[in-house]
Protein backbone atom coordinates (compact mmCIF):
# COMPACT_ATOMS: atom_id res chain seq x y z
CA UNK A 1 0.00 0.00 0.00
CA UNK A 2 1.05 3.68 -0.62
CA UNK A 3 1.00 5.18 2.66
CA UNK A 4 0.69 8.75 0.98
CA UNK A 5 -1.96 8.21 -1.87
CA UNK A 6 -4.08 6.59 1.16
CA UNK A 7 -3.67 9.09 3.10
CA UNK A 8 -4.54 11.67 0.71
CA UNK A 9 -7.41 10.33 -0.44
CA UNK A 10 -8.87 9.63 2.93
CA UNK A 11 -8.17 13.49 3.94
CA UNK A 12 -10.48 14.19 0.66
CA UNK A 13 -12.99 11.75 2.09
CA UNK A 14 -12.92 13.66 5.20
CA UNK A 15 -13.31 17.02 3.87
CA UNK A 16 -16.31 16.09 2.22
CA UNK A 17 -17.90 14.42 5.79
CA UNK A 18 -16.73 17.75 7.73
CA UNK A 19 -14.35 16.95 10.19
CA UNK A 20 -13.73 19.77 12.34
CA UNK A 21 -9.96 20.07 10.96
CA UNK A 22 -11.65 20.62 7.36
CA UNK A 23 -13.80 23.64 8.23
CA UNK A 24 -12.48 27.28 6.88
CA UNK A 25 -12.34 29.93 9.60
CA UNK A 26 -15.38 32.28 9.07
CA UNK A 27 -15.11 35.67 8.14
CA UNK A 28 -14.95 37.57 11.69
CA UNK A 29 -11.64 35.31 12.47
CA UNK A 30 -9.83 37.52 10.00
CA UNK A 31 -11.12 40.68 10.69
CA UNK A 32 -9.97 40.54 14.18
CA UNK A 33 -6.58 38.69 12.96
CA UNK A 34 -6.17 41.68 10.70
CA UNK A 35 -6.55 43.71 13.94
CA UNK A 36 -3.59 41.93 16.18
CA UNK A 37 -6.67 39.53 17.41
CA UNK A 38 -5.85 36.29 16.68
CA UNK A 39 -5.03 32.77 18.12
CA UNK A 40 -3.88 29.13 16.72
CA UNK A 41 -3.66 25.66 17.34
CA UNK A 42 -1.08 23.22 17.21
CA UNK A 43 -3.17 20.61 19.43
CA UNK A 44 -7.59 20.03 20.12
CA UNK A 45 -8.19 22.86 22.55
CA UNK A 46 -5.19 24.98 23.92
CA UNK A 47 -4.25 28.09 22.01
CA UNK A 48 -0.21 28.43 21.08
CA UNK A 49 1.17 31.15 23.37
CA UNK A 50 1.64 34.33 21.84
CA UNK A 51 5.05 34.27 22.92
CA UNK A 52 6.19 31.29 20.92
CA UNK A 53 6.09 33.68 17.99
CA UNK A 54 8.23 35.66 16.28
CA UNK A 55 6.89 38.55 14.59
CA UNK A 56 4.85 37.86 11.72
CA UNK A 57 5.03 41.22 9.42
CA UNK A 58 6.84 40.06 6.29
CA UNK A 59 7.65 36.48 8.40
CA UNK A 60 8.25 33.44 5.95
CA UNK A 61 5.82 30.67 7.04
CA UNK A 62 5.64 27.55 6.41
CA UNK A 63 2.04 25.88 7.52
CA UNK A 64 3.22 22.56 7.47
CA UNK A 65 0.50 19.98 6.87
CA UNK A 66 -1.83 22.16 7.98
CA UNK A 67 -4.24 22.56 5.48
CA UNK A 68 -8.11 22.90 6.00
CA UNK A 69 -8.60 26.89 6.00
CA UNK A 70 -8.04 27.73 9.49
CA UNK A 71 -4.40 28.20 11.02
CA UNK A 72 -2.58 29.73 7.50
CA UNK A 73 -5.37 32.20 6.96
CA UNK A 74 -5.13 33.71 10.26
CA UNK A 75 -1.34 33.69 9.99
CA UNK A 76 -1.85 35.65 6.70
CA UNK A 77 -3.92 37.94 7.86
CA UNK A 78 -2.25 38.72 11.21
CA UNK A 79 0.67 40.07 8.58
CA UNK A 80 2.86 36.56 7.67
CA UNK A 81 3.85 35.66 4.13
CA UNK A 82 2.25 32.10 4.43
CA UNK A 83 2.84 28.98 2.52
CA UNK A 84 0.34 25.98 3.30
CA UNK A 85 1.89 23.01 2.41
CA UNK A 86 -0.53 19.48 2.89
CA UNK A 87 -0.98 16.07 1.08
CA UNK A 88 -4.67 16.95 0.22
CA UNK A 89 -6.02 18.82 -2.22
CA UNK A 90 -9.32 19.20 -0.87
CA UNK A 91 -7.76 20.71 1.94
CA UNK A 92 -5.80 22.91 0.08
CA UNK A 93 -9.01 24.16 -1.48
CA UNK A 94 -10.27 25.18 2.21
CA UNK A 95 -7.17 27.44 2.08
CA UNK A 96 -7.74 29.06 -1.23
CA UNK A 97 -11.50 29.50 -0.25
CA UNK A 98 -10.87 31.71 2.77
CA UNK A 99 -7.66 33.53 0.55
CA UNK A 100 -10.22 34.02 -2.07
CA UNK A 101 -13.32 35.03 0.11
CA UNK A 102 -10.70 37.89 2.20
CA UNK A 103 -8.10 38.87 -0.82
CA UNK A 104 -5.49 37.48 1.52
CA UNK A 105 -2.26 36.70 -0.18
CA UNK A 106 -1.82 33.22 0.88
CA UNK A 107 0.28 30.13 -1.29
CA UNK A 108 -0.69 26.36 -1.30
CA UNK A 109 1.14 23.81 -1.99
CA UNK A 110 0.72 19.58 -2.16
CA UNK A 111 3.28 17.48 -1.25
CA UNK A 112 4.80 14.61 1.54
CA UNK A 113 5.54 16.58 4.92
CA UNK A 114 8.70 14.21 4.81
CA UNK A 115 9.93 15.33 1.22
CA UNK A 116 9.73 19.68 1.51
CA UNK A 117 12.76 19.52 -1.92
CA UNK A 118 10.01 22.35 -3.16
CA UNK A 119 11.67 24.44 -0.86
CA UNK A 120 15.19 25.91 -0.42
CA UNK A 121 17.81 25.76 2.08
CA UNK A 122 17.02 28.21 5.10
CA UNK A 123 14.47 29.78 2.96
CA UNK A 124 12.31 29.96 6.38
CA UNK A 125 11.36 31.87 9.36
CA UNK A 126 8.71 29.65 11.43
CA UNK A 127 7.34 26.31 10.61
CA UNK A 128 3.83 25.38 12.09
CA UNK A 129 3.02 22.14 12.59
CA UNK A 130 0.20 21.14 13.98
CA UNK A 131 -0.72 17.25 15.12
CA UNK A 132 -0.04 15.46 11.47
CA UNK A 133 3.21 13.48 11.60
CA UNK A 134 0.70 10.82 12.95
CA UNK A 135 0.59 9.87 9.01
CA UNK A 136 3.60 9.54 8.18
CA UNK A 137 5.74 6.41 8.63
CA UNK A 138 9.19 8.09 9.28
CA UNK A 139 8.79 11.24 11.62
CA UNK A 140 12.67 11.38 12.35
CA UNK A 141 12.35 12.84 7.91
CA UNK A 142 9.96 15.31 8.68
CA UNK A 143 12.46 17.17 11.45
CA UNK A 144 15.53 16.93 9.51
CA UNK A 145 13.58 18.67 6.55
CA UNK A 146 12.38 21.11 8.68
CA UNK A 147 15.70 22.48 10.11
CA UNK A 148 17.13 22.36 6.45
CA UNK A 149 14.61 24.64 4.98
CA UNK A 150 14.68 26.98 7.84
CA UNK A 151 17.15 30.05 8.87
CA UNK A 152 19.06 29.99 11.35
CA UNK A 153 17.12 31.16 14.57
CA UNK A 154 13.88 29.86 13.02
CA UNK A 155 11.10 28.23 15.14
CA UNK A 156 10.01 25.37 14.65
CA UNK A 157 5.99 24.71 16.28
CA UNK A 158 4.85 21.21 16.34
CA UNK A 159 2.25 19.45 18.15
CA UNK A 160 1.90 15.58 17.81
CA UNK A 161 0.22 13.03 19.89
CA UNK A 162 0.93 11.35 23.36
CA UNK A 163 2.58 8.06 22.06
CA UNK A 164 0.48 6.32 25.11
CA UNK A 165 -2.45 6.61 23.26
CA UNK A 166 -1.11 3.90 20.61
CA UNK A 167 -0.56 1.76 23.76
CA UNK A 168 -4.25 0.48 23.39
CA UNK A 169 -6.82 -1.68 21.79
CA UNK A 170 -8.24 1.25 19.67
CA UNK A 171 -12.18 -0.33 19.39
CA UNK A 172 -12.25 -0.65 23.08
CA UNK A 173 -10.42 2.98 24.17
CA UNK A 174 -13.11 4.62 22.33
CA UNK A 175 -15.48 2.67 24.82
CA UNK A 176 -13.62 4.04 27.33
CA UNK A 177 -12.00 0.24 28.19
CA UNK A 178 -8.14 0.35 28.48
CA UNK A 179 -6.64 -2.88 27.23
CA UNK A 180 -2.99 -2.22 27.08
CA UNK A 181 -2.23 -4.10 23.64
CA UNK A 182 0.57 -2.82 21.36
CA UNK A 183 3.79 -1.86 21.76
CA UNK A 184 5.78 1.63 20.61
CA UNK A 185 6.24 2.67 17.91
CA UNK A 186 2.66 1.60 16.43
CA UNK A 187 1.54 1.07 13.27
CA UNK A 188 -1.74 0.87 11.38
CA UNK A 189 -0.05 -1.14 8.09
CA UNK A 190 1.97 -3.78 10.57
CA UNK A 191 0.70 -3.58 14.44
CA UNK A 192 -2.95 -4.93 13.26
CA UNK A 193 -4.15 -7.47 11.13
CA UNK A 194 -5.97 -6.74 8.05
CA UNK A 195 -9.12 -7.90 9.13
CA UNK A 196 -8.33 -4.81 12.03
CA UNK A 197 -7.32 -2.75 9.26
CA UNK A 198 -10.38 -2.97 7.09
CA UNK A 199 -11.97 -1.31 10.12
CA UNK A 200 -10.56 2.04 8.95
CA UNK A 201 -9.91 1.56 5.49
CA UNK A 202 -13.84 0.38 4.46
CA UNK A 203 -14.59 3.86 6.06
CA UNK A 204 -12.18 6.02 4.03
CA UNK A 205 -10.50 6.58 7.86
CA UNK A 206 -6.44 7.67 7.32
CA UNK A 207 -3.99 5.41 8.46
CA UNK A 208 -1.86 6.23 11.78
CA UNK A 209 1.35 5.86 13.11
CA UNK A 210 1.94 5.99 16.76
CA UNK A 211 6.21 7.53 17.20
CA UNK A 212 8.03 7.16 20.45
CA UNK A 213 8.71 9.92 22.21
CA UNK A 214 12.66 9.18 20.74
CA UNK A 215 11.20 10.49 17.83
CA UNK A 216 8.95 12.83 18.23
CA UNK A 217 11.56 14.67 20.98
CA UNK A 218 14.48 13.25 20.21
CA UNK A 219 14.25 13.43 16.83
CA UNK A 220 13.99 17.28 16.86
CA UNK A 221 17.44 17.23 19.19
CA UNK A 222 18.93 14.83 16.25
CA UNK A 223 18.12 17.01 13.49
CA UNK A 224 19.91 19.96 15.45
CA UNK A 225 16.83 21.99 17.20
CA UNK A 226 17.14 23.03 20.37
CA UNK A 227 13.85 22.46 22.63
CA UNK A 228 12.69 25.81 24.33
CA UNK A 229 9.69 25.28 25.17
CA UNK A 230 6.65 22.56 25.76
CA UNK A 231 3.14 22.24 26.98
CA UNK A 232 0.56 19.20 27.27
CA UNK A 233 -3.30 19.67 26.05
CA UNK A 234 -5.95 16.76 26.58
CA UNK A 235 -8.74 16.39 23.69
CA UNK A 236 -12.41 16.24 25.90
CA UNK A 237 -13.35 13.49 22.98
CA UNK A 238 -10.49 10.92 24.34
CA UNK A 239 -10.89 8.75 26.93
CA UNK A 240 -7.54 8.98 27.61
CA UNK A 241 -7.74 12.57 28.31
CA UNK A 242 -9.42 12.06 31.76
CA UNK A 243 -6.03 10.42 32.96
CA UNK A 244 -3.56 12.04 30.91
CA UNK A 245 -3.03 14.55 28.10
CA UNK A 246 -3.49 13.43 24.69
CA UNK A 247 -1.18 15.56 22.60
CA UNK A 248 1.89 17.67 23.65
CA UNK A 249 3.21 20.51 22.19
CA UNK A 250 7.22 21.77 21.74
CA UNK A 251 8.68 25.21 20.43
CA UNK A 252 12.27 24.82 18.91
CA UNK A 253 14.92 26.52 17.54
CA UNK A 254 17.59 26.68 15.11
CA UNK A 255 21.12 28.00 16.42
CA UNK A 256 22.12 31.19 15.18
Amino acid sequence: MNIRDYNRAAWDQSVAAGNRWTIPVGPEVIAAARTGTWQVVLTPTKPVPRSWFPKLSGCEVLCLASGGGQQGPILAAAGANVTVFDNSPRQLERDRQVAARERLSLTTVEGDMADLSHFKDQSLDLIFHPISNCFVPDVCIVWREAFRVLRKGGLLLAGFLNPVRFLFDDEKLERGEFELRHALPYSDVSSISDAERRRYTDKNEPLCFGHTLGDQLGGQCAAGFVITDLYEDADPSEPLSKYTASAIATRSQKPK
